[in-house]
C-alpha cells in the first residue's frame, strides 16, 4: 500500500464517512488543527513518564475520536458510534474528574502562569493553545448537541492543570 493516492491532488479531501471538500474548507481546518494538538500532545509526552505518559496516550487517542466525528458530515452523522468516532458526555466527565484528581495534587497559582518553568511544563502550555485554536476552528463544524467543544474546553483546562503539576509546585511571582 503506497502512502499517496493522488486523489487530494485537485485540492480536495476526503471525509469519514463519505465526500469531499476543499481542504480549507471549516471541516479540514478544524480536524487539521486537532491533529495539530494531538501531535503537540505527543511533544509533551515524549518529555513524560509513568502516569502522565499513560494519560497523556489516553488522550492522544480521545482526538482521534473527536476528528472522526468533525470529519463527518452532518448528513452522515448517523455512521459515528459513541466513544470510537463520536465524542460522549461520558468522555467529557472524564476529563473533569481528572481535573479534580490532578488539581488536588498541588497548590494552585494565584497570579497568572508564565509558561517556561521547566521544559515540560512549557510543551504542555504550547499543546494547551493549540488544543484552544482547535476549540475555535471547531465551532464553526460542529452539529448541535455535539460534544466536541465541551471536551476540548475541558482538555485545555487538563493540560493547563499537567502542565503546573509537573511543574512540582506553584510559582506565584519571581523576582528578576
Amino acid at each position: 500500500m503506497k502512502i499517496y493516492t493522488r486523489k487530494g491532488d485537485d485540492g480536495t479531501t476526503g471525509l469519514y464517512g463519505g465526500g469531499r471538500v476543499p481542504k480549507d474548507s471549516s471541516a479540514p481546518e478544524a480536524y487539521g488543527t486537532v491533529d495539530e494538538a494531538q501531535a503537540a500532545l505527543g511533544l509533551a509526552r515524549a518529555a513524560s513518564e509513568g502516569e502522565l505518559d499513560e494519560l497523556l496516550v489516553h488522550l492522544e487517542r480521545d482526538l482521534w475520536v473527536l476528528m472522526a466525528e468533525l470529519a463527518t458530515e452532518h448528513e452522515n452523522a448517523h455512521k459515528l458510534v459513541d466513544g470510537a468516532s463520536r465524542v460522549t458526555p461520558e468522555m467529557v466527565a472524564a476529563l473533569e474528574v481528572k481535573i479534580d484528581e490532578i488539581t488536588g495534587r498541588f497548590e494552585q497559582p494565584t497570579e497568572f502562569v508564565v509558561p517556561g518553568e521547566t521544559e515540560l511544563a512549557a510543551r504542555l502550555d504550547v499543546a494547551r493553545t493549540v488544543i484552544r485554536r482547535a476549540e475555535r476552528r471547531s465551532m464553526a463544524v460542529v452539529a448541535e448537541g455535539s460534544q466536541v467543544v465541551p471536551y476540548l474546553n475541558r482538555l485545555s483546562d487538563l493540560v493547563w492543570t499537567l502542565a503546573r503539576w509537573t511543574e512540582g509546585t506553584s510559582v506565584e511571582t519571581r523576582s528578576v
